[in-house]
């Protein structure tokens, strides 16, 4: 069964549409974006598309590549500053020159609008919709990266669920894969009736948004799976939206 990113996206930002009809509530989420990375401004623009659909104010900061350290965080100081700004993100991942946990910290928790990870929040959504349960299930975690592999190692192991690396994937009951790299699982690394979570994203040569998933494959054995797009990643940004909620 192909997992609906979309509808479950959209159910969450009825939700937060009606919470700011309802309240009288004046929202305004602020991006921060370095450079002109390509995924980045396609990351950006659906932020922006979803705060226009439930009512929230939306501004963007784009600072060129040639930014220093300092200069970002200040930038992104007086940003958060505003009494306007309900939440702030920084999006990731930037330029390499960057330490981005030092830039990331200068973020204080009232106006952090990711103090939940909404990856976590979207994966957590996506089972409870399909009523997937993770217990006694062999689940495989491949990546470790800061806004996917991270958040939810963490949230695995707070659970006291355990979880392997890709080196387990041919017998995992549940693989959750945050990489990046198109075509790194194909459908003979996996068992029948496992559920993928593709929350991979990369651009193939026609600039195209692909997953880690050979989707064609894969999805011929898997009980559930998320196409990307449109699995995860609305979920996750319907998610960003629901944290501005709690900030206010």
């Amino acid at each position: 069964m192909i997992i609906d990113g979309k509808k479950i996206s959209e159910k969450i930002l009825s939700e937060v549409r009606k919470k700011i009809g309802r309240d009288n509530l004046r929202l305004k989420l602020a991006v921060v974006l370095v450079g002109d990375d390509y995924a980045s401004n396609a990351y950006v623009d659906r932020k922006k598309i979803a705060c226009e659909k439930v009512g929230i104010d939306f501004e963007l900061f784009n600072f060129s590549f040639d930014i220093s350290q300092e200069d970002l965080k200040n930038k992104i100081k007086e940003i958060a500053g505003k009494k306007d700004v309900t939440g702030i993100i920084v999006q990731l991942p930037l330029p390499e020159k960057f330490n981005t946990q030092d830039v990331l910290d200068i973020i204080s928790d009232n106006k952090n609008a990711e103090f939940i990870s909404p990856v976590v929040s979207a994966v957590e959504k996506i089972f409870k919709e399909y009523n997937i349960s993770l217990k006694n299930k062999k689940i495989v975690l491949i990546g470790r990266g800061k806004l996917v592999g991270r958040p939810l190692a963490d949230w695995l192991s707070k659970n006291n669920l355990e979880f392997f690396g890709i080196e387990e994937i041919k017998t995992a009951d549940i693989v959750i894969s945050g990489v990046g790299d198109s075509g790194l699982i194909s459908g003979d690394m996996i068992k029948k009736g496992a559920v993928v979570i593709d929350i991979g994203f990369s651009l193939d040569k026609n600039k195209k948004a692909v997953g880690d998933v050979d989707f064609d494959s894969v999805s011929k054995k898997a009980s559930y799976i998320t196409p990307v797009p449109g699995g995860v990643g609305p979920i996750t940004v319907a998610c960003l939206l629901e944290n501005l909620l709690k900030l206010k």
